[in-house]
C-alpha cells in the first residue's frame, strides 16, 4: 500500500480530535464567564427584615460593582441599627415598619464590605465590591 493511503486515517482522526478539543475549550470558556456585579448607575437595593431577633437575610453574599451605591429597605418590628463596615465605617439607623436607607458606596475600593447588626451580632450581608 503506498505511504499516501496510510497517512489518511491518521490525517482524519488527527483533524477530528483537533475540532473535539477546541469544541470542548469554546464551551467551557463560555461556562466559565460570570455575570456582570449588580450597580453601575442605579444604587443596588437589598431587602432585611427583622423579627424579634431575627434577620433575614443572614449573611448572604452579594457582589456590586464598583462605583455603585447601595440603599437597605429594612423591614422591622423596632427600631435599630446596621452598621456597614466601609470605608469610612457608617452607621444607619432603622426606625420601627419599612425604612429605605440609602448608603454612599461609590467611592469604596474594592473589596468585601460587611452589613452587620450589632445587636444581634450577625453579619446580615456580606458585599464583595469588584
Amino acid at each position: 500500500m503506498p505511504q499516501k493511503m496510510r497517512n489518511r486515517p491518521t490525517r482524519r482522526v488527527l483533524a477530528s480530535a483537533a475540532v473535539i478539543v477546541a469544541t470542548l475549550a469554546l464551551t467551557s470558556a463560555c461556562g466559565d464567564e460570570e455575570e456582570p456585579p449588580a450597580g453601575n448607575g442605579e444604587p443596588v437595593s437589598f431587602d432585611i427584615t427583622f423579627d424579634g431577633d431575627t434577620v433575614t437575610p443572614r449573611g448572604a453574599e452579594e457582589t456590586i460593582a464598583k462605583g455603585s451605591d447601595i440603599e437597605l429597605v429594612v423591614e422591622a418590628d423596632k427600631p435599630g441599627e446596621l452598621h456597614v463596615h466601609s470605608s469610612p465605617e457608617q452607621q444607619v439607623e432603622y426606625g420601627a415598619g419599612t425604612t429605605t436607607i440609602p448608603v454612599k458606596l461609590a467611592n469604596q475600593a474594592p473589596g468585601v464590605v460587611d452589613i452587620e447588626s450589632h445587636d444581634l451580632d450577625q453579619v446580615v450581608i456580606r458585599l464583595t465590591i469588584r
